[in-house]
């Protein structure tokens, strides 16, 4: 039987109840998806979410995604920043659908169980494990938890997980340890508002924590030599 932290219902109510589960504009459509992760790279929200609206609104379906070579992909990404590296990211991924499915697409990995669908997203060039996952769960409606930098700090914080690398960032393995600590049912809703969290009180520098609505459950504050 797994094990899951203590609060972590409470943390998931309180937090809901704060931001109301936002989904960060991420779109449904899993190609949609993954472009526009690959836009955030990087970047501010701002930014990212102009950025994408340019590339879609230049390259408006899939078919003439598909046909675009790099240096035609990366016009329309320069805001955001990386453009070249970004376009030829998406150029190397789009080869490697087409390869798979015949036409780039990702509707099929609807079809796909989650230990095959993360598989196939995480051999796409460039995708780790978060990247996919993050596709997972907003346009498969997969019950993963994609450990983003703002849900690891808060995991750490709140002592659900400590880090098995030297220097504290998060490993393939670390994730999956986080994962596998959280009910399926609260991995939604525990990502989306850690997100929000994250950005408005529980940020990497002086985190605001005389604001913080789960703060009776946070290490950091009960033991201020916490490391996180």
């Amino acid at each position: 039987m797994a094990s899951y932290p203590k609060g972590i219902q409470a943390v998931a109510v309180a937090l809901r109840r704060r931001y109301g589960d936002h989904d960060h504009y991420n779109r449904r459509n899993p190609l949609d998806e993954l472009l526009f992760i690959i836009c955030s790279t990087q970047t501010t929200e701002s930014s990212y979410r102009r950025t994408f609206r340019e590339l879609r609104r230049e390259f408006p379906t899939f078919s003439r995604l598909a046909e675009a070579p790099a240096e035609y992909l990366a016009k329309p990404l320069e805001p955001g920043g990386l453009s070249n590296q970004k376009a030829k990211s998406m150029r190397r991924i789009f080869d490697a659908i087409e390869e798979t499915f015949g036409k780039l697409s990702l509707a099929p990995l609807r079809e796909y169980d989650d230990a095959a669908c993360e598989e196939f997203l995480t051999a796409l060039p460039g995708v780790g494990k978060k990247v996919a996952r993050c596709v997972m769960m907003y346009s498969l409606d997969r019950e993963v938890f994609p450990v983003d930098t703002h849900c690891w700090r808060i995991a750490r914080r709140l002592g659900w997980v400590r880090a098995t690398t030297g220097d504290g960032h998060c490993s393939d393995r670390d994730m999956d340890r986080l994962q596998n600590r959280i009910p399926a049912a609260l991995r939604y809703t525990l990502h989306v508002n850690f997100v929000s969290f994250g950005r408005e009180i529980c940020t990497a520098s002086k985190p605001a924590c005389d604001q913080c609505p789960i703060a009776r459950h946070c290490r950091r504050i009960g033991v201020r030599a916490f490391r996180y």
